[in-house]
């Protein structure tokens, strides 16, 4: 079924032919929100298809993304960086839990594989379309059990989004080998860990740092929500912190700034290419497929970056990054 769409003044308003559910046309909502519920019910037969596909990922206790099913076999994508502890679990369309693991990863687009550990389950997975929307097109966003949970238009076209990840320190040269902290910004991954002025980073993961090249380089490398080791030599003696790689959007953003963008990813940026559209989504929201208007699944929803930027990794991007992700997991569980 193709929803056609046409905007009246500001507000989007959609009908398609007679054949829904109960063969009704819905009653229209003067709602200037596109997202009403009318909308909502309105797009729904487009969504019903990955009923079965949108799964929602718990991690630490609580729900931290959805994940959309790409293979029966028991395996999905979520979003990695909001998977911060143990165990993993995913629920299922009818509410049931189950226990999932990380099969692989990929750093650069912050996406994980689960698999699910349940032989008696039934999984759908869902046929990706490789197309570029248009600017000004609409999108749909599916959140568990397929619901639609937004209306989203297309504001550029498919870019990269080079990532922000910062430490959150001010670096000067040292005689002595590795770097020396001059600062440390407020609310940065190295203010939380401890780290102080007059601190040396002499080693990072283990390898030892030789200058504050080296250093720089090295951090630079990791991306937003990604834990660090550091080894650090404070007063003659040395000891080692973990310190978390910030977006540096969010290091700079004020009290202010964070009540106009509402709550958002803790990586939000560094993405091989983007879709970007101004869906509004809650951070747990991400990790589930994007619609376009025909229902075809065209991407995942992998971050809300703004109060009116939600970014989606084009199908493109999930169908070259999923043959490597599948067989590199497939061959560990062999």
């Amino acid at each position: 079924m193709i929803v056609s769409w046409v905007l009246l003044g500001s507000i989007p308003f959609a009908g398609f032919a007679r054949g829904d559910e109960d063969g009704a046309w819905p009653r229209y909502n003067p709602s200037h929100r596109r997202d009403n519920g009318t909308m909502m019910r309105l797009i729904r037969p487009l969504t019903r298809p990955i009923e079965s596909s949108v799964l929602q990922v718990h991690s630490d206790g609580k729900p931290v993304a959805l994940a959309t099913v790409v293979s029966e076999d028991g395996y999905c994508l979520t979003k990695r960086s909001e998977l911060s502890g143990d165990p993993i679990r995913v629920r299922l369309p009818d509410d049931r839990l189950f226990p999932a693991r990380v099969a692989a990863v990929d750093r650069e687009n912050d996406l994980a594989l689960l698999h699910i550990d349940a032989k008696e389950i039934e999984l759908a997975a869902v046929e990706f379309t490789d197309m570029t929307p248009p600017v000004g097109g609409f999108l749909i966003s599916a959140g568990h059990r397929g619901r639609p949970i937004g209306i989203g238009v297309v504001g550029v076209r498919p870019r990269p989004i080079g990532h922000t990840g910062r430490l959150g320190v001010i670096l000067a040269g040292s005689d002595t080998g590795g770097a020396l902290v001059r600062g440390v910004f407020p609310g940065s991954g190295a203010e939380q860990a401890g780290i102080q002025q007059r601190d040396r980073i002499v080693a990072i993961n283990g390898k030892e740092q030789s200058d504050r090249a080296t250093v720089m380089s090295t951090l630079h490398g990791m991306y937003p929500g990604e834990v660090v080791r550091l080894t650090i030599e404070r007063e003659g003696g040395e000891l080692a912190v973990d310190a978390e790689m910030r977006d540096m959007s969010l290091l700079q953003e004020s009290p202010n700034d964070a009540k106009v963008n509402g709550r958002r990813n803790e990586r939000l940026s560094g993405f091989e290419e983007a879709i970007q559209h101004d869906t509004v989504l809650a951070p747990e929201e991400c990790g589930g497929p994007l619609l376009d208007s025909a229902g075809r699944v065209i991407g995942i929803n992998i971050a809300r970056a703004g109060r009116i930027v939600s970014y989606a990794l084009p199908a493109s991007v999930v169908r070259a990054e999923l043959v490597e992700l599948l067989e590199e997991a497939r061959a560990t569980a062999r």
